[in-house]
């Protein structure tokens, strides 16, 4: 029996992303729900046959299963298809003013993707993950990991792409030596840096701080200190046609320990989950086959 009592017959699903591959443990498989769901405002319980009305969300933060689930999906998404090769790039467009009109925000990035795709039509076909970051002030910015499919390598002036933008400033970075992008992504995303205004709230909140070297400077993060921002029902991400989910298999832990080649874990966690109609225990499990 494993660290995290998963025996070599237990049945578990494996994701394979390239070089980072994970592996899911569930205590118990035939967990069904208590309620079968109607329409989006109202559900049968299946214990008593009353008809109950949904309490919906109104902070993304009270869903913290979901949330964990987007960018659990969207670090699959980023890692099956993005391993920093040198026709990858990282860029971040951010507003000149503080524009806060999300709507606003998806109309300016679709202009901004088709003058880009206009601008290399005769050399490439272009796939990318867009992902939206809010700010303490309210305002948006979009995270875009971005591959050009035809070149084997791609440089692009900065005032070329802000040109292209339009609505005020551009970061570019190559994603080269970073040997887990999906997890450096989704912390970028998720976490906020511990200042004066995010410390006391953090403690209150027993939040778990993380310490980050940006720029070569030791800093403090909050762990998903960012993630009350998210407004309730808002796309997180966006992709293109050719940016494709990861086969997520079923196998024995032995059969799973295989694919990794018998390593061990960089990271594991065991959790509860415990809601209304779903109760169970998850043993996780993350293997990168580059450390």
């Amino acid at each position: 029996m494993s660290e995290n009592n998963i025996r070599p017959n237990d049945y578990v699903t494996v994701t394979q992303t390239n070089h980072v591959v994970e592996v899911q443990y569930m205590l118990k498989h035939n967990n069904k729900a208590n309620i079968k769901k109607l329409d989006k405002d109202t559900y049968l319980d299946l214990s008593t046959g009353e008809i109950k009305e949904f309490n919906h969300i109104e902070n993304r933060q009270q869903s913290y299963n979901s949330l964990r689930q987007t960018f659990k999906k969207l670090r699959y998404l980023i890692n099956n298809n993005f391993v920093g090769r040198d026709n990858e790039l990282h860029i971040t467009l951010t507003y000149a003013d503080n524009m806060t009109d999300t709507k606003r925000l998806y109309t300016d990035f679709n202009r901004f993707m088709m003058r880009l795709k206009r601008k290399y039509k005769n050399d490439t076909t272009i796939d990318y993950i867009s992902v939206i970051e809010p700010q303490k002030r309210g305002a948006w910015h979009v995270h875009m990991l971005i591959k050009f499919n035809d070149l084997t390598s791609v440089f692009v002036k900065n005032s070329d792409l802000a040109a292209l933008w339009g609505q005020g400033f551009v970061n570019i970075k190559k994603i080269k030596g970073v040997d887990n992008i999906g997890a450096y992504l989704s912390a970028y995303l998720t976490d906020i840096e511990l200042d004066n205004d995010t410390v006391l709230k953090a403690l209150d909140e027993k939040r778990e701080i993380a310490e980050k070297v940006v720029d070569g400077e030791t800093k403090k993060f909050v762990k998903g200190g960012r993630l009350h921002m998210y407004p309730s029902g808002m796309n997180l991400y966006r992709k293109s046609k050719g940016i494709v989910f990861p086969e997520r298999k079923k196998m024995t832990y032995e059969n799973a320990k295989k694919v990794v080649k018998f390593g061990e874990p960089n990271y594991s966690k065991t959790y509860e989950i415990d809601t209304d109609d779903f109760k169970n225990v998850i043993t996780f499990e993350q293997y990168n086959t580059k450390r």
